[in-house]
């Protein structure tokens, strides 16, 4: 089996903005998790996991919690699909010939077999159609005004609570800062809620 190109090229981009591990913060995960919960978002359609989890497991054999938490890593924490989608694809995988299970150390290891590979290879052009649109994805999350948005909410985070674990409940400027970060969400809502952000 040959070296398969990197297509989870997703933390280029994500470096390039510089918004990298440590800067995208749980909120940011948080606020995409939501959102996919809420129907905001699909990630993929109908049919799309199963290019996705054999290209996973072209990379090396896996067991099926190793490919949730790969898939998160490769998206940079932006989706994770939860193990409701994942199993159920497994077996179809299986079932059509494309992956073998093999027992390791008592768990399920899945390999991809030669109709796996050959499958793969068919649906090269429809395989880059899906990891094209999941870089746009994380772009969406990542970068242009949603990146700007993360930017300074992480700003506004680190600058309150750094000063905050510094000085403790005690120091003057906390009723201050609380009544300015008050402020600040009531102006954010009212935003929100205006035409045209206007």
């Amino acid at each position: 089996m040959g070296r398969q190109r990197d297509d989870w090229n997703f933390g280029d981009f994500l470096g390039s903005t510089g918004f990298g591990r440590r800067d995208r913060g749980s909120h940011w995960r948080d606020w995409t998790s939501r959102a996919a919960r809420r129907g905001r978002t699909q990630v993929f359609e109908s049919g799309e996991m199963k290019f996705v989890i054999l290209r996973l497991l072209q990379e090396k054999p896996r067991h099926g919690y190793e490919i949730i938490k790969a898939l998160e890593e490769k998206m940079w924490g932006c989706y994770t699909p939860s193990a409701g989608a994942v199993y159920p694809t497994l077996q179809l995988l299986e079932d059509q010939g494309y992956v073998r299970v093999v027992e390791t150390e008592g768990k399920k290891v899945y390999h991809v077999t030669r109709e796996g590979e050959r499958f793969l290879d068919e649906h090269q052009e429809t395989i880059e159609d899906i990891f094209e649109r999941l870089r746009e994805t994380v772009r969406d999350y990542a970068g242009g005004a949603m990146g700007d948005l993360n930017t300074a909410f992480s700003r506004l985070a680190r600058v309150t609570y750094r000063h905050a674990r510094r000085w403790g409940p005690g120091h003057p400027a906390m009723k201050r800062v609380t009544e300015i970060l008050q402020a600040a969400a009531s102006d954010i809502e009212q935003a929100w809620n205006t035409p045209e952000g206007g």
